[in-house]
């Protein structure tokens, strides 16, 4: 999808209006996901590497709302699609990115900012030990699941490659398939300040793949850019 200069319209205007775009980018994304997962995957896996993510999805598959395993699969048509020569370790860690989440829920915590950053870390502790885990019964050794734990923790952001390409890849798919329902139910205000934030943890190279590739009223671009 080329990028199309949005209306010059007020920050909630835009938003608002370009909507529509963001949607159908989603509906795109879901064509490409159902006719491209299986084909992409499939022919670039070692026999470990496949147990690990069917396990992962036997894991997800249990979420009563039924949305862990369709994220685990959108995070990894986003990698191969941008990373085509990943890692195992860091195709395991796109898959396994919320794995069984449900299991602590947000309210566990107290509301606000400190309480909503403790459950972060504690999610990202919980999803390092389960993957790690699941690694080990699909036979890989010590050190790839010391580093799978690193990627899932987001040690080294900014730093480290791999754990700059799972956070480029965990942003895209934000906005490929949950942003339109987010800002539906923030304000403008609320959603501006999401995006700033999802801008500024991507990598230059993230960045510009999102200009490229959704239409965003100027007040969200601008947020790509200036970050």
């Amino acid at each position: 999808m080329r990028l199309r200069r949005a209306d010059r319209a007020g920050p909630t205007t835009g938003l608002r209006t370009n909507l529509a775009g963001t949607v159908a980018s989603r509906l795109v994304s879901s064509q490409t996901a159902r006719s491209a997962t299986a084909p992409k995957e499939t022919g670039l896996m070692t026999d470990r590497l496949q147990k690990a993510l069917a396990l992962i999805d036997t894991a997800n598959a249990a979420d009563p709302k039924g949305e862990a395993q369709p994220y685990g699969e959108r995070m990894s048509v986003e990698l191969v699609r941008l990373f085509p020569d990943a890692s195992d370790v860091l195709r395991i860690a796109a898959r396994g990115q919320h794995v069984e989440r449900w299991l602590l829920p947000r309210t566990d915590y107290p509301e606000g900012k400190a309480g909503y950053l403790e459950w972060r870390r504690e999610q990202a502790r919980r999803h390092a030990l389960r993957v790690g885990g699941i690694m080990a019964e699909a036979g890989y050794p010590a050190a790839d699941r010391e580093r799978v734990g690193v990627l899932l923790r987001k040690e080294g952001l900014k730093r480290d490659p791999e754990v700059q390409a799972l956070e480029d890849v965990i942003c895209l798919v934000f906005l490929r398939w949950y942003f339109a329902d987010f800002s539906a139910k923030h304000d403008p205000t609320s959603v501006l300040d999401i995006v700033r934030k999802t801008a500024r943890k991507m990598s230059d190279a993230g960045r510009a793949r999102v200009l490229a590739e959704f239409t965003l009223p100027d007040a969200l671009a601008e947020a790509f850019r200036a970050a």
